[in-house]
């Protein structure tokens, strides 16, 4: 049965200050910065940020967006990643109920938003976010069971593997680095949540939306391929559907 409104509730609370969390760390781990000092700051005249001015979307929506000091705009992505970890952690209290189910989804689908919206900024994958990710995952596998965290081993294993063969490969082709070393730990991070048939799946989805979306815009203003925010889309995807497509393909395998 899912959890009555209360839960919800509480669950999307919590996953407002994830949210305001990973905007700090989304700004400070590309610069390698603490994410524990100094407090929160005005980028642009480097006030500190009040606690009742810090509240997530809430304190953003009451300044209008901007410093309360010199009056500098305030990036709207805050109050938008802070709703959106908060969507994310009711839903999957909805969906799954207070479950260790449901925390993992959670989990990953904030590690997902955090890699994908660094990545495609500053076109780093942060190591907190892979390896410190990876740990988590084979965490919750270990308490949801022995099959759980060998399935999460295993997905990690062929994750790192395929994407540094891809790599490897890639490089003695093209005589040039074919993919950053962050997509490889990534691959290891998703593979710990969705094991190895996860890992196929995002693989395969990441690859045809970047080609769909990204490689055109590439052809043509040469701009870097963030492969690891469409990575991260297919990871979701495989997390959210990905049963339905296993079965859906194995069907199609065997014919009618």
């Amino acid at each position: 049965m899912p959890p009555d409104a209360p839960v919800i509730v509480v669950a999307a609370l919590l996953g407002s200050v994830l949210g305001s969390f990973l905007n700090v760390c989304i700004y400070r781990l590309p610069r390698n910065l603490s994410l524990v000092r100094p407090g929160s700051a005005c980028p642009s005249c480097e006030t500190p940020i009040a606690w009742y001015d810090n509240v997530p979307v809430v304190g953003w929506l009451f300044l209008r967006g901007r410093c309360r000091r010199c009056q500098a705009p305030i990036s709207v992505q805050y109050p938008l990643m802070e709703m959106a970890i908060a969507a994310i952690w009711g839903g999957a209290a909805w969906w799954y109920g207070v479950t260790w189910e449901g925390a993992a989804a959670a989990v990953f689908l904030t590690l997902l938003l955090g890699i994908g919206v660094t990545d495609a900024k500053h076109y780093i994958i942060p190591d907190e976010f892979t390896w410190g990710g990876l740990g988590i995952g084979l965490v919750l596998g270990l308490v949801r069971g022995m099959p759980e965290l060998l399935q999460a081993l295993l997905g990690a294993a062929v994750g790192f593997a395929l994407l540094y063969g891809i790599a490897w490969a890639g490089e003695r082709v093209f005589r040039k680095e074919a993919m950053g070393g962050g997509d490889i730990k990534m691959m290891a991070m998703v593979g710990a949540f969705v094991g190895w048939k996860g890992v196929l799946l995002s693989i395969f989805a990441g690859s045809l939306l970047g080609t769909i979306i990204f490689v055109p815009i590439s052809l043509k203003t040469k701009a870097l391929v963030p492969f690891g925010v469409f990575l991260a889309v297919g990871a979701a995807v495989s997390l959210l559907a990905g049963q339905p497509i296993y079965e859906w393909y194995t069907g199609y395998l065997h014919g009618p």
